[in-house]
């Protein structure tokens, strides 16, 4: 088997609950007859639950040592990261700007879920529309200007805490996977495959990275829950190539081993079909485990249709990463209430 590259963490503030663990899916799995388990980032904190924090754990400690009071940083009117940026800051004694994404600023979402959490984080947040949030670097640009004039130091997050940076954390989530992977047991013949959504990049990235960096030898599939495949693979081979530059000696990754499951974006991002819906419910009542409608439930339902059509598609094992996003379902449960 080949041997881990060398390569070195660079430091990090510990704020999310890690190791995550690996749990069977016993009943879904006799139903494909394939081994599934499900790797529960969802278990990372409360409201620091999902993936965002493995991310932050990285950016936030850059943050702390430039010496700033104040982040900022961007996403959907339900964003999980900006909950979970706003509540990381604040255990560590700083404040935080949301610029949040909704059609008309005027008359902004409700306070609920997300948006609720984000409120008693004591998050400022800014609305603005999505053709301004095309311009999101512009409008960093132009808060952060605005706050040091106010005599604050920002740091700028990116949307998601996808950058070269934040990918750390999903390195250090292959090594989480090799250990439980191993702790499987098996002839040692069983492939695995690591199914996850993409949402801004960064997750699928750190997999990636991760995967040749520890020669884990998994198969990485990201299922893109806006836009399409050819936008995620320019996306994450950015966030690919920025990393292997800055902290590697040569190349690892090629564009060749970013796998993206297009087709699933259904009527778009943070918008859901009722067949999503109806398998986020049908899980819950199967597996006792909640998907969110924005990420996973879209993901989760990529990878059963996948699988309904032939189910050896992803070979004899696989790994569905759960990257939170409860909080969502709080925000559409008119859409839920009828299912149920």
């Amino acid at each position: 088997m080949p041997q881990p590259l060398d390569f070195q963490y660079p430091e990090r503030v510990r704020l999310a609950q890690t190791p995550t663990p690996l749990q069977k899916m016993e009943r879904l799995s006799d139903r494909f007859g394939v081994d599934i388990y499900f790797k529960r980032d969802d278990y990372t904190g409360t409201e620091l639950s999902g993936n965002k924090i493995r991310k932050l754990e990285f950016l936030l400690h850059r943050a702390l040592q430039m010496g700033v009071d104040t982040v900022i940083t961007c996403g959907g009117a339900q964003s999980n990261h900006c909950r979970a940026t706003a509540f990381a800051a604040k255990r560590l004694g700083l404040k935080t700007v949301l610029l949040l994404r909704t059609p008309d600023p005027e008359k902004p979402p409700a306070t609920e879920a997300n948006i609720l959490l984000d409120y008693l984080a004591d998050a400022t947040i800014i609305w603005i529309t999505p053709e301004q949030y095309q311009q999101r670097y512009q409008y960093f640009a132009w808060q952060a200007e605005q706050l040091v004039a106010a005599g604050a130091c920002p740091y700028i997050i990116p949307e998601g805490g996808s950058n070269a940076l934040g990918a750390w954390g999903y390195v250090a989530t292959v090594e989480e996977l090799v250990n439980d992977v191993n702790l499987l047991g098996g002839s040692g013949a069983e492939s695995t495959t690591v199914i996850s959504a993409v949402g801004s990049g960064g997750t699928t990235a750190g997999l990636v990275l991760g995967n040749k960096l520890l020669s884990a030898d998994f198969r990485i599939v990201g299922v893109n829950v806006c836009n399409d495949q050819d936008y995620f693979q320019k996306v994450i081979g950015d966030i690919v190539d920025d990393f292997q530059k800055n902290y590697l000696s040569q190349p690892v990754v090629s564009s060749a081993d970013i796998e993206i499951l297009d087709g699933y974006v259904g009527r778009g991002y943070a918008l859901s079909q009722p067949q999503e819906l109806e398998a986020i419910r049908d899980l819950a009542r199967l597996e006792g485990v909640v998907l969110d409608p924005v990420y996973t439930g879209k993901a989760y339902y990529a990878m059963i249709s996948e699988l309904e059509k032939n189910p050896e598609c992803f070979g004899s094992r696989i790994v569905f990463l759960h990257t939170g996003g409860l909080f969502g379902l709080f925000s559409i449960t008119e859409q839920m209430a009828e299912l149920l």
